[in-house]
């Protein structure tokens, strides 16, 4: 069966649907009161690289499930009145995934533009995190 949508299709449709916020930006935001970073990479990713300061570590995997009060997965934490920046390493995950976190009601979503190597690129603080 042939693929009818590319990566690169679903990736334009994503970011014309959705907000991005400039890592100069997110800076900006890290320790508001009102925003919580969302760490979309696997464990790997974090331990390797580190991660944002206080972010909420929620594998790719689960977002439908954890975002979903209905999900028997559900974490309190999709519930709060807050806005929520996605992030993965380089942006695609974390389009597709504010896409479908927009698409189910959550509200406000933005994803971090380029990523969390463009976090890096623009001196923003890593955390380390703990090799499990």
């Amino acid at each position: 069966m042939p693929i009818t949508k590319g990566y690169q299709q679903l990736l334009a449709e994503a970011n014309a649907a959705i907000k991005a916020v400039e890592p100069v930006a997110a800076i900006a935001d890290l320790g508001g009161e009102d925003v919580v970073f969302v760490d979309l990479r696997d464990p790997r990713e974090l331990e390797r690289e580190g991660k944002i300061p206080g972010a909420f570590h929620c594998p790719r995997g689960m977002l439908e499930f954890w975002i979903d009060p209905e999900s028997p997965y559900h974490k309190p934490i999709f519930a709060e009145k807050k806005r929520f920046v996605f992030y993965c390493a380089s942006g695609w995950r974390s389009a597709l995934a504010t896409k479908t976190a927009q698409e189910m009601g959550l509200a406000p979503v933005a994803h971090l533009k380029g990523g969390f190597t463009a976090w890096k690129n623009a001196a923003g603080p890593v955390e380390t995190v703990p090799a499990r």
